[in-house]
Parts: C-alpha cells; sequence; structure tokens
C-alpha cells in the first residue's frame, strides 16, 4: 500500500449524501455485532438506513474458508433510502475468505480495509486462493489499507493480562473504531451497549472499549488516511423513531394485536431459520400476558396455537418454508373449524433444507394452494421492516374479524434487515373488537354473521354453548358432523364465500407513479425497496411508469384488474421462477411478464431499472 504523507491537521472532511459499507470475516469474528453497532449509531445520528445481514448456513464452518464467511451491509444516508445499496463504498475484510466472498461489490477505488495478520499462507489455502491479493497488484484498483488488526488489538489489551484468544475477539470492535472514525461518528452508543452487554465481565468491558478506542486512535495518528467522511441527516418526518428489524416488527405488532384486541396471545413454535426470532422477541413480553412455547416439532406448534384460539386467545405460530409444508394438515383444521391464527412463513431459500439463510420468494404458491381439498386462506405480504408491523395488526384484525387462519409472507431479508421506524401512538392504532359469544338461546355454533360469514367464537365451558368440533365436515349451522354431499359442498363454498368476502376490507391500489402509461410494475414483499428507487430514477428520465405494490395477495383488491389495464406492459419482478405473474395472467387474461431472480439475495435497483430499459428500449 502506498500512501501520501499527511499531517492529522491538513486532513479533510468530505460531505457525501450516503455511503454503504460492509464489514465481513469468518463467522466468529462478530460481524453482525460489528454491523449493528455500527447501525444503531449511524440510526442515531439522524440518517436514513437499510441493512442487509448475510451469514452462513453452517453453524460451524471451518474458520477461514469461504462457507464460513458472515457479513453486514449498511446503507445510510442524508436522503432516503430504499435499499441496502448496490455496491459498496468501504469494505472491511477480516481474512482472505471474506475478501474473495465480496470484493466483486466494492467499488472501483472503494475503501478496502484487510486484517494483514490474517492473510499468511495457510489463511490463503483456506479461501482457495494460489496468491496474496495483498501482493500481486490484483487489488490496484482500490484505496487498500493493510492494518494489522491482530497485533494492535493485543498491543491495546496488553495491560489487562487477557489471554489471545479472548483479545482477539476484540478485533472486530478495533475494526469499528476505525469506521467511527472515517465516517465522523460517535462512539458512546457502543460504549454504553458493551458496558450493559458484559456488565458481568468488568474486563470484558473494558477489553471492547479499549479495542474500540484504539481503531479509533490509530486513524487519528496514522498518516495513511487523508480524509474522512460526513453523511448529514436525514430529513425523516418529525416523530420518534427506533431501528426495527422484521422480526422484531411482527411480534410488536403481535403484541399490540393482543392488547388492542383485550385476549392474551400464545405463540406456538418450533426454531427454524430465519424465524426463530419471533419467538425469542415475544418471549421477552410475559409482562403482556404472553405465552410461547417452543414446542417438540412444527405439527406441535401449529396444532397448539389452534388450541390457544379454541381457549379464546389469539394464536400464532412462526416457521419458514419446510415448516410450512409439515403444517399442511393442522392448516387444513385451521380451515374447517374456522378459528382466528395467524401462521407467519419467514421464506427462504429452497426447497427442503435448502438456502436456511438466505432470502426468496418462493412460497407464494405454497401458502395459496398447497392444502388438500378446497381450503382458502387469505394472504398478507409485508413491504419492509417496519411494515411488518402493521402486517400483523392487520392479519390478527382479519383472523378475528372473519374466523379464518390468515397466512402471513415475510422473508429472510425483511427478518433480518433493519431500518428507522416511526413508533405510532397507541390511540393511533386500529381497533380489533372481539365479540364472544355468550347466550345460550338458539345458539349455533356455525350460524353465520350476514357481513362477514363469520361464526361465532364461543369459548368452551361457557354455560348452554357446549359444540363439537374437529376435522370431519360440519352440518351447516348445528356444527354435527355430516357427510351429505350437498351440505359438503355448501360448506366448501361457504368457505370460500367468506374468504373472498375479505376484499371489503381490502382497500384499492393506488399505483405510485404514473397512473397510466408505458409500463405497470406489479410486485410483493421484500421487492419494495429496489423497485421504488428504480421506479424514481426512470421516471426522472421521461419514462410514464407505475408501481403497484400488493399488501394483500388473497383475495387481491378488486380494483387491480382495471389498473392493470390502463399501461401497455406489465412486469412482475419476483425472487422465484413466476409466481405472482401466474396468478395474474390466470385471473385477468393478462400477458405480464415476469422477472425473476432466484439466487438468496434480494434484487438491486440496477437490475430492475436494466429490465425496464430491456422491455421499453
Amino acid at each position: 500500500m502506498s500512501t501520501t504523507s499527511v499531517r492529522p491537521s491538513e486532513r479533510k472532511r468530505e460531505i457525501r449524501e450516503q455511503a454503504v459499507i460492509r464489514f465481513c470475516g469468518d463467522s466468529g469474528d462478530g460481524m453482525q455485532i460489528t454491523g449493528s453497532q455500527f447501525t444503531n449509531t449511524v440510526a442515531l445520528y439522524g440518517n436514513d438506513l437499510a441493512t442487509l445481514p448475510d451469514f452462513p448456513a453452517e453453524i460451524r464452518a471451518p474458520a477461514g474458508t469461504l462457507p464460513g464467511v458472515s457479513g453486514f451491509q449498511v446503507h445510510f444516508s442524508s436522503s432516503d433510502v430504499y435499499t441496502p445499496g448496490d455496491s459498496v463504498d468501504a469494505l472491511i475484510a477480516m481474512n482472505p475468505a471474506a475478501l474473495k466472498m465480496n470484493l466483486p461489490d466494492l467499488k472501483p477505488n472503494g475503501i478496502l480495509i484487510v486484517n494483514l495478520n490474517d492473510f499468511g499462507e495457510t489463511d490463503l489455502r483456506k479461501a482457495q486462493m494460489t496468491s496474496n491479493p495483498l501482493e500481486d497488484h490484483s487489488l490496484d484498483g482500490y484505496r487498500l489499507f493493510s492494518v494489522e488488526l491482530t497485533k494492535l488489538t493485543r498491543a491495546s489489551l496488553k495491560e489487562l493480562g487477557l489471554d489471545n484468544k479472548t483479545v482477539d475477539r476484540c478485533k472486530n470492535f478495533f475494526a469499528l473504531g476505525m469506521c467511527y472514525w472515517l465516517y465522523n461518528r460517535s462512539m458512546d452508543g457502543t460504549i454504553r451497549w458493551i458496558e450493559d452487554k458484559f456488565k458481568n465481565k468488568p474486563v470484558l468491558v473494558e477489553a471492547n472499549r479499549l479495542a474500540m478506542q484504539a481503531g479509533y486512535s490509530y486513524c487519528e495518528a496514522t498518516e495513511a488516511f487523508q480524509i474522512s467522511y460526513e453523511i448529514p441527516p436525514a430529513k425523516l418526518k418529525p416523530g420518534v423513531y427506533r431501528n426495527i428489524s422484521g422480526n422484531t416488527a411482527l411480534a410488536m405488532g403481535f403484541v399490540a394485536a393482543s392488547q388492542k384486541a383485550g385476549i392474551p396471545l400464545f405463540l406456538g413454535s418450533y426454531p427454524i431459520t430465519p424465524a426463530s426470532d419471533i419467538l425469542h422477541e415475544l418471549s421477552a413480553y410475559k409482562n403482556f400476558g404472553v405465552i410461547t412455547f417452543q414446542a417438540e416439532d412444527e405439527i406441535a406448534a401449529i396444532t397448539s396455537a389452534i388450541g390457544a384460539t379454541y381457549a379464546g386467545a389469539l394464536g400464532i405460530t412462526s416457521t419458514s418454508g419446510p415448516g410450512m409444508a409439515l403444517k399442511t394438515e393442522a392448516l387444513g383444521l385451521a380451515v374447517a373449524v374456522e378459528l382466528p391464527l395467524v401462521i407467519c412463513d419467514i421464506q427462504r431459500g429452497g426447497p427442503s433444507t435448502g438456502l436456511p439463510t438466505k432470502t426468496e420468494q418462493a412460497d407464494l404458491l405454497q401458502a395459496l394452494y398447497g392444502r388438500n381439498s378446497e381450503a382458502p386462506i387469505p394472504i398478507l405480504a409485508p413491504s419492509s421492516p417496519g411494515d411488518c408491523f402493521w402486517v400483523a395488526l392487520e392479519a390478527s384484525r382479519i383472523a378475528i374479524k372473519y374466523m379464518v387462519p390468515v397466512i402471513i409472507l415475510s422473508d429472510g431479508y425483511l427478518a433480518n434487515g433493519a431500518e428507522p421506524w416511526p413508533i405510532p401512538a397507541v390511540a393511533d392504532l386500529p381497533e380489533i373488537p372481539v365479540h364472544f359469544e355468550k347466550n345460550p338461546q338458539d345458539f349455533q355454533p356455525y350460524r353465520r354473521n350476514p357481513d362477514t360469514l363469520a361464526r361465532p367464537w364461543a369459548i368452551p365451558g361457557t354455560p348452554g354453548l357446549e359444540h363439537r368440533i374437529g376435522g370431519l365436515e360440519k352440518q351447516d349451522v348445528t356444527g354435527n358432523v355430516n357427510y351429505e354431499p350437498l351440505n359438503h359442498e355448501r360448506m366448501v363454498r361457504l368457505r370460500a364465500a367468506k374468504v373472498a368476502a375479505i376484499v371489503q376490507d381490502v382497500p384499492d391500489v393506488v399505483p405510485a407513479g404514473d397512473d397510466s402509461g408505458e409500463l405497470l410494475i406489479v410486485a410483493w414483499g421484500s421487492t419494495h425497496g429496489p423497485i421504488t428507487a428504480a421506479l424514481k430514477t426512470q421516471r426522472a428520465k421521461g419514462r410514464r411508469i407505475g408501481h403497484v405494490h400488493l399488501r394483500h395477495l388473497n383475495p387481491l383488491p378488486k380494483n387491480l384488474g382495471e389498473l392493470i389495464g390502463r399501461y401497455d406492459r406489465v412486469l412482475v419482478p419476483e425472487m422465484n421462477m413466476g409466481q405472482l405473474v401466474m396468478v395474474l395472467r390466470a385471473k385477468y387474461l393478462v400477458d405480464a411478464q415476469g422477472y425473476n431472480k432466484i439466487q438468496g439475495k434480494p434484487f438491486k435497483q440496477s437490475e430492475i431499472e436494466q429490465k425496464i430499459e430491456e422491455m421499453l428500449d
């Protein structure tokens, strides 16, 4: 590395609108913690942001190997942020494997900080490298800073008397301190986090604090760093904000729904990536009467939640694609007994075990049709981490109002990604009225509300309201077991009509951008960010483009077909092989074109723009 000597007093501070930074290293290098702390710091400063955590599926991948690389990307800005960023301005790579896996995303002339101490022959061999990139001029197109992170961390902590293994775990905070200097950020918030995290181990508080301060001081003292960057705060809508991930938002949304409904919340769940954090989050809300049950398998998880709804609770269950497959029979049971239940499917790459830590949108058809016989279920999909909160509320409201199971389709990107979220006032949350039947006079368990077709919710033990429940077909109105052909057809059609009736609660869609024109983009879920950014850029070039992002996937908004007809072409970007586009073609007989990505990674803004230009040019 060659640098120009410069005295600290002569260094420049450059104002930029935005920056994208990525921390990457071995799964034991603490990259998720490092990225999370940097994220919290820029959020407290007032920047808008989006994050993209990326970690290996293997719990204990061999250290220093390509499958063991973990990363965390943060895009922060003084203006609106829609994506974690297409490419990276600054890359911090702790070893050769991390460098090899992440270098293609670094911008030309981007900042590259590497841990020089982990680029020995053994490290290079583990990363399947035949030459040292720090010496073979392959990195000449970047601003390379080779820093002895391990050695400098040990030097800064030598007075604490800790063993090298413990000391080396602090090198991620040395790198974090360097980044705080590079982007002019205070260390105070992270110091408070360290003090709370390790409050029972004062020596670790001191070790991590000293390592971070040493990294900051290194940049101040060395002549290598000639410039630092300032990204001013964003002009966010006034309010109280917090940094929130999708899974945290779902958990908080369910707690809020339980409180607004005035009934207890029960989660029956079996741990599965990337849904497990919902269980972890809700287990901390016992003070709100939340009951969490870690079941022995997926079947026990959903059936326990059905039992809880039978007893008068808001029952929810969380899983990912393979778990949805195991829950299928019980989903049919929930349809038959007509009880309110919310199923969270945090989608991941598949099939089978597939890509447990990578994102995908390939469970839509499973959610729509993945049950035996005719068993329609309403489906909702959040579009951002913060939107998960509102979708949890909406799913709970629909489940209770219509006495029906509801599926939420989130995904790994939304679940683990984060953004600033304006904390709503309790008064602004929607009401969720609950009516438990208590009048025994002329009670019939399947007598339906004429507006919603919902049957009454009668809690076991209520005098005079004894009734049968189970998977065998019910007689209309009485709920008795019944095998008559015409009754079966009537009940099948009634259950379908009830789901179709939910459309009265689905708002008409209003397109972002132009309300007619050359192209309409129809999409759902986590593709919202890159599509929004691409739409903004392309419309600035004079394109007449609209964008409809569907929250309700079953039933679809009643004006969607009419809206589609206003545009010359329809584009449907999805992280699957074309599932929503299949539904739109079948329902509206429209020649919609799919744009499909199945790589375990979210769309980039540039990819959406390239497809738009390809279709319109």
